[in-house]
């Protein structure tokens, strides 16, 4: 219970933490009129997700209701948002956003990419019994929900298969990479299961062996040639996997730097990720975020923000 979930994150254990000292803290923010988010604020941030579970179960001991029912009842918008995203364990979030990223008329499609092509196989095969528990085969929803080869690159990802040792096999790398070129550039129409076969399986060690090779034989990048030969949904799946393998939190810093930037703020990306990465690798997604745009991830969701939802993500954000 006590461990967290990666070790570069930006919330780390609170020190003396005593869920009890919480609780009350957190009933008497929620006690007569008017909600204040200030003290929901300090305590729901700063502590992990274990930390916190522990949290919900004390709460759920001194007043025999849920927490997460509780404040979802007392708060609103982005910021009830994000305190019922952080009250829920990894996968139980992901296997959440999935299901209503699905539901209704319309799909959000950069959701099931954001979390299918980031996770390990052990997030993804926690995400799917989750998801069963909760919902009912989260393959039969995507599959009702989407089509043609995107489907089919979704439902290779949640096979949660993808070879996770380091082996490089130099041979089969150069094969990977030819195949690759001659199933997109080398042709008339794209076999896009070259791509699927090869960028969903294989490990990243060898993936970024095939990457340097395909750069040799094409004389372009994985990237530019996913942008010539494909479009839409399909485009921005390969495009998530290529850059997962490369640098995932460059991947994040890029998804929050385009839920930031130009007119209005995607408000769904910006709290899945902030939400998300906290406690496994917001430190190294902060130093992408710098090094890509040369600003803080700090001042850009200062800027694009606003209250108690500004207060929040900036706490995850953990200072400039």
């Amino acid at each position: 219970m006590g461990a967290k979930i990666g070790n570069r994150g930006t919330v780390t254990e609170a020190a003396g933490f005593n869920a009890d000292a919480d609780v009350q803290t957190l009933r008497g923010a929620m006690k007569g009129a008017g909600t204040k988010e200030a003290p929901i604020i300090e305590v729901l941030a700063r502590r992990t997700i274990a930390q916190r579970q522990r949290i919900k179960e004390a709460y759920k001991q001194a007043v025999g209701k849920d927490l997460a029912e509780d404040l979802s009842s007392e708060l609103s918008g982005n910021f009830r948002s994000v305190v019922l995203g952080l009250l829920m364990l990894a996968p139980v979030y992901d296997a959440y956003e999935l299901k209503y990223a699905m539901k209704g008329a319309g799909t959000e499609e950069a959701c099931l990419i954001d979390i299918l092509a980031s996770r390990s196989n052990a997030e993804i095969k926690a995400i799917n019994e989750v998801y069963k528990k909760e919902y009912g085969n989260l393959e039969d929803d995507v599959c009702g929900d989407t089509s043609g080869m995107f489907q089919r690159v979704l439902v290779s990802l949640l096979t949660a298969g993808r070879d996770e040792s380091d082996r490089v096999d130099e041979a089969q790398a150069s094969l990977d990479a030819k195949d690759i070129y001659e199933a997109g550039e080398a042709r008339w129409g794209t076999d896009e299961v070259k791509f699927l076969t090869v960028l969903c399986v294989r490990n990243r060690n060898h993936l970024l062996r095939v990457f340097e090779e395909y750069q040799k034989i094409s004389g372009r990048s994985i990237e530019d040639s996913i942008k010539r030969e494909m479009s839409g949904c399909l485009e921005e799946a390969f495009l998530a996997i290529v850059k997962c393998i490369r640098n995932k939190p460059a991947f994040f810093a890029e998804r929050l730097y385009k839920s930031m930037k130009g007119l209005g703020t995607t408000d769904s990306v910006l709290i899945r990720i902030m939400v998300a990465r906290a406690e496994i690798d917001m430190l190294d997604i902060k130093a992408q975020f710098m090094k890509m745009y040369g600003k803080t991830l700090y001042s850009f969701i200062k800027g694009d923000t606003s209250g108690d939802y500004r207060k929040i993500l900036l706490e995850l954000c953990g200072g400039e």
